[in-house]
């Protein structure tokens, strides 16, 4: 298991009040079809962050994949992203060391406090970053959030591992430095 994502569940009882055992019992005895209908009740029922909250969610689905298996079935079929992946998570590592990966069954959330960014396999040659940049200019490379909604605010398209380059990596560091 991912260190960041262990000390996560280790802190969840001082930071949520409940254990993710204790978490996961209210989760199931309620109907939820959604992932975000389950984060929107911790949210707003229980005052959980939504880093805690979506962590939460993703733990207690029933045949939980392991956070590995998770990112590994995002690219099955589009193996030659991969690398590009894992280039983020570097550059994203640096940061600090309060970076939560949180793997959901479609795209990868990088977490502080708050979310600031998305990592998503969009097509079998493109990975599509999210990021959290409130305020910030819309450019032909920094674009309007697109099928990411509100989770972000913009949308960087990333087809080879030379697309992660200084000017992502300012956008990335600005977008961890903005939820904490």
């Amino acid at each position: 298991m991912d260190n960041a994502l262990q000390t996560m569940i280790n802190n969840m009882p001082e930071k949520t009040g409940k254990s993710l055992d204790e978490w996961k019992k209210i989760l199931h005895s309620k109907p939820f079809t959604k992932h975000g209908e389950a984060v929107k009740f911790l949210k707003e029922e229980h005052g959980v962050t939504h880093g805690f909250a979506n962590t939460i969610v993703t733990l207690s689905k029933e045949n939980n994949d392991s956070p590995n298996d998770l990112v590994n079935n995002q690219y099955k079929g589009k193996e030659s992203l991969k690398p590009i992946y894992e280039k983020l998570l570097k550059a994203i590592a640096v940061f600090g060391n309060d970076v939560i990966k949180t793997p959901k069954k479609a795209s990868v959330s990088m977490i502080r406090k708050k979310q600031f960014a998305l990592i998503k396999p969009a097509t079998k040659t493109r990975i599509d970053l999210g990021l959290k940049l409130k305020d910030k200019p819309i450019t032909n490379r920094l674009e309007n959030s697109g099928p990411f909604g509100s989770m972000c605010t913009h949308r960087v398209k990333l087809s080879n591992i030379e697309d992660i380059d200084d000017e992502l990596i300012k956008w990335l560091k600005e977008a961890y430095e903005k939820a904490n």
